[in-house]
């Protein structure tokens, strides 16, 4: 039992710090290991973990999530014949007297003891845009690229509709590119993107190719000054964007996340697709490696015909195993590499 304890309490702390939907949390463990000897130090061991953990403290949740976890957390403890514990009930107190935010953070533990921490909204839209919160395809991508650093290690990489930024902070937090370019289009998603890369460490140079200014170019990075990659924030609409300014990105490797679920932006997509395969000085087209959740199998089919259509050779990737970093990732998330 000495064994499973922390174990448990770590798998708490994992998607908790995350903010998982509650339902993925080991709630049916908890249950079986407190009937097996109720204990308030395992309660309390979670809560520490946990609502008090210094992530949390820094960079919470969303009120209303720890709250429904507290509850949760209590009716656990109410059931056993465990001790009472007033740090569980202290802490929702405190919670109790938060008011309700726009905005939350969501702290992803990697396998190499990484931490990747996100400013998001709390609404799946805002400010017009679903780009401010974190999709599933995006964490499935960068579990694929933990288990393969080699793919990105000092070379030139061009992310497509980067949202907050967690895949991108992901590997270069992990797998050492040169260089790093974040991209989107809609303006309040750029400078949540940058704000977050700055929480993260990285200080975004600005981008003489676009022009991009962002409020977070200003301030203060965390945890200092000591990036390896190169990272750059671009303004990329992928109609207008020119075959030159691609030129000038030299990208070796292309990723995307969840933006194949429009039949327009595939359209758009597959356009920007046929520019990068020409963007290169050399004639050598770059990797090329797109993610996405099968919400509509006719959207997926469409993306297929669309590629076939114009000559670009797709095969699916073998889905990752070994670093799932999440434990409850949809099994659904597809990973395409294209051959530009």
């Amino acid at each position: 039992m000495a064994e499973a304890r922390p174990g448990l309490a770590l798998r708490f702390q994992r998607r908790f710090l995350a903010a998982r939907p509650l339902r993925s949390l080991p709630w049916p463990e908890l249950e079986q290991s407190l009937r097996t000897a109720p204990d308030s130090a395992l309660l309390a061991d979670i809560l520490h973990k946990t609502i008090l953990h210094p992530l949390c403290v820094k960079y919470p949740p969303s009120a209303k999530y720890r709250r429904r976890f507290l509850t949760e957390l209590i009716k656990k403890h109410e059931s056993t014949a465990a001790e009472p514990l007033d740090e569980l009930y202290d802490a929702l107190t405190d919670v109790l007297k938060e008011e309700e935010s726009t905005h939350c953070y969501k702290n992803y533990l990697l396998p190499t003891g990484d931490c990747v921490s996100l400013r998001e909204s709390t609404a799946l839209i805002s400010g017009g845009t679903t780009g401010l919160v974190t999709w599933e395809a995006a964490l499935g991508l960068a579990q694929w690229a933990l288990e393969n650093p080699g793919v990105f290690r000092d070379r030139t990489i061009l992310e497509l509709g980067s949202g907050i930024g967690f895949t991108g902070i992901a590997i270069c937090k992990t797998c050492q590119p040169r260089t790093f370019t974040f991209s989107d289009c809609h303006p309040r998603v750029l400078r949540q993107l940058a704000e977050n890369i700055c929480l993260n460490g990285f200080s975004p140079e600005p981008d003489v190719t676009w022009g991009i200014q962002t409020e977070a170019q200003g301030q203060e990075v965390e945890g200092g000054n000591c990036q390896s990659p190169k990272v750059i924030v671009a303004e990329l609409d992928w109609g207008s964007v020119t075959e030159k300014q691609l030129l000038g990105l030299r990208a070796d490797v292309v990723i995307a996340a969840d933006v194949v679920y429009d039949p327009e932006i595939i359209l758009a997509l597959i356009g920007m697709l046929q520019k990068l395969s020409t963007s290169r000085a050399d004639r050598k087209a770059p990797e090329v490696f797109i993610a996405f959740t099968i919400r509509n199998p006719d959207t997926y089919q469409l993306f297929q015909a669309e590629l076939d259509k114009v000559g670009i050779r797709w095969q699916i990737i073998p889905a990752h195993s070994s670093c799932n970093f999440l434990y409850d990732v949809q099994p659904d998330v597809t990973i395409l590499q294209l051959f530009l």
